[in-house]
């Protein structure tokens, strides 16, 4: 159906929000930015190279935001480290890990859960980091990518699928969809992908939804002057002084002290709106008003290019034994 080509093109519109499977994120931006609309696009925004440079020209083009919705950027702790962070809490970032490790496994093989199966079938054919963003952007505004600092190189490795495929092979024998994947070398169960920046910093993120794995997004900051920690264990924060985490009480001390002024303002309310805890509340609010303020997004589209071309990079350099 074309029916979201004529929203697009309506004349009392100036936002589209896309919620869409991924193959449809660039194609949906492209035309409502080029029918003068601004975007905001769930993730990943991208999934080709060639996307990303679409995004990124399209909205230059058409002097169009597009915003790539990574709600992770405005979890709690999240946005309490990266305050921290632009207040020298850490000293000199390190290095940082972040993941997107969620057991999705008996969704991804529904008939029911995925239109058309599209989430099956980007495991078919995509073997690397395909859903980066979520651990990796947090990571990228701690680290000032692109607002100074910059990404130099990545090498990605995948291990076997030690499930996808038998489980395919076993709805075969019930279901005529899954016959042609009998056969099919599908992606393997955890990626590791690893990024050096520019001024020598390194990031991990990895990437695993299809093993019965203990869910984490892994939010891990290690600094000249300190670190902290989120998941699977609730945040945890630790100073050079000190060989051990800080204890409850000095954490909710760190935690008021750098409490980020967004959350002050309406994370309260964003706590009973909710959405994944409150962040999808804080990441709109932020997003309408900073557009309605003519604030700079926190997001814009250089980093929707930046963090989605994760996902083919890890690909090829997967399919090129990790070069």
């Amino acid at each position: 159906s074309d029916v979201w080509k004529q929203l697009c093109e309506r004349n009392d519109i100036d936002l589209v929000f896309l919620a869409t499977p991924w193959d449809l994120h660039t194609p949906m931006a492209l035309y409502a930015m080029e029918h003068g609309k601004h975007v905001c696009v769930e993730v990943p925004a991208a999934v080709t190279t060639e996307q990303c440079w679409q995004l990124v020209e399209t909205s230059e083009k058409t002097r169009k935001y597009c915003m790539m919705m990574e709600n992770c950027c405005y979890d709690f702790f999240e946005l309490l480290t990266l305050n921290m962070a632009r207040q020298d809490f850490f000293g000199e970032i390190i290095h940082c890990e972040g993941s997107y490790i969620h057991n999705i496994f008996d969704e991804i093989f529904s008939r029911h859960a995925y239109w058309n199966m599209w989430r099956f079938r980007q495991n078919t054919h995509r073997n690397g980091n395909l859903y980066p963003t979520h651990g990796l952007g947090p990571l990228c505004q701690i680290m000032n990518i692109n607002r100074g600092e910059k990404m130099d190189y990545m090498i990605s490795m995948s291990g076997n699928d030690f499930m996808m495929g038998a489980r395919a092979k076993k709805l075969a024998a019930s279901d005529d969809f899954f016959k042609p994947f009998v056969n099919t070398s599908f992606r393997g169960n955890m990626n590791t992908s690893v990024i050096r920046t520019h001024t020598g910093g390194t990031i991990m993120v990895q990437h695993d939804v299809t093993s019965p794995n203990i869910y984490s997004r892994i939010h891990k900051v290690s600094g000249t002057k300190g670190s902290a920690l989120k998941y699977p264990l609730p945040g945890r924060i630790s100073v050079s002084s000190g060989d051990d985490w800080l204890t409850d009480d000095k954490i909710e001390e760190v935690k008021k002290k750098y409490e980020p002024d967004i959350v002050k303002k309406v994370g309260e309310l964003a706590k009973k709106v909710g959405g994944h805890g409150g962040m999808e509340c804080l990441m709109d609010w932020r997003t309408i008003d900073g557009r309605s303020n003519g604030l700079h997004l926190d997001e814009d589209v250089y980093d929707a290019a930046l963090w989605g071309v994760i996902s083919p990079l890890s690909e090829w350099s997967v399919a090129k034994d990790s070069k």
